[in-house]
């Protein structure tokens, strides 16, 4: 009895250590890029032009390895992004919070680099601007491209485009694109 209780301690104790080297846990934060692009862009009627806004993410990421050269990897991230609007009289900036979930794909290049790809579903959590309209979609889809670099076993950085597919306002056709610039850690 002893040896059977001992062995399954044992096959408990290897099947533990090959989930934990399967599945990596962790946090990311970095910078946005954002910007909304589309045709006709107007409010109120007026026509405007937009520009890029600075802002940030940050959140939690998972890794599940199911080959040496491929892992998927979900997360869940608060992002801010949006545009600043100018026309000649008039110039404001509109800003988004979103709950964003990308579901990439990661293709190993080597233990160092890595190109990941997938689809990214977003819900409004919050819109801040100057002219007090609520016009914002409340959901958007995009997909979500880019590189991560493994500094260490521990510690990435990653850079990736998400150009949004769906409009992100109720009233012009504008879609959302981000540039983000994060940094990770994994447990």
């Amino acid at each position: 009895m002893k040896k059977i209780i001992l062995v399954a301690v044992v096959l408990l104790a290897a099947s533990v250590d090959m989930q934990a080297q399967l599945v990596k846990f962790g946090f990311k934060g970095g910078l946005n890029y954002a910007n909304q692009t589309g045709s006709n862009i107007t409010v109120n009627s007026d026509n405007y032009n937009t520009d890029a806004i600075t802002s940030y993410h940050a959140g939690l990421v998972a890794e599940l390895k199911l080959t040496d050269g491929f892992s998927i990897q979900p997360e869940l991230l608060y992002s801010t992004q949006g545009a600043t609007y100018k026309n000649a009289v008039d110039e404001f900036k509109n800003e988004l919070g979103y709950l964003s979930i990308p579901v990439l794909a990661k293709i190993h290049f080597n233990k160092t680099v890595s190109l990941d790809l997938g689809p990214q579903a977003s819900f409004l959590l919050s819109e801040r601007n100057e002219f007090d309209v609520k016009n914002a979609e409340t959901f958007e889809f995009g997909v979500a491209g880019g590189l991560t670099l493994n500094v260490t076993k521990n510690i990435f950085l990653q850079g990736r485009y998400v150009l949004g597919l769906t409009e992100a306002s109720k009233e012009a056709e504008v879609k959302n694109s981000v540039l983000q610039i994060s940094a990770g850690f994994t447990f």
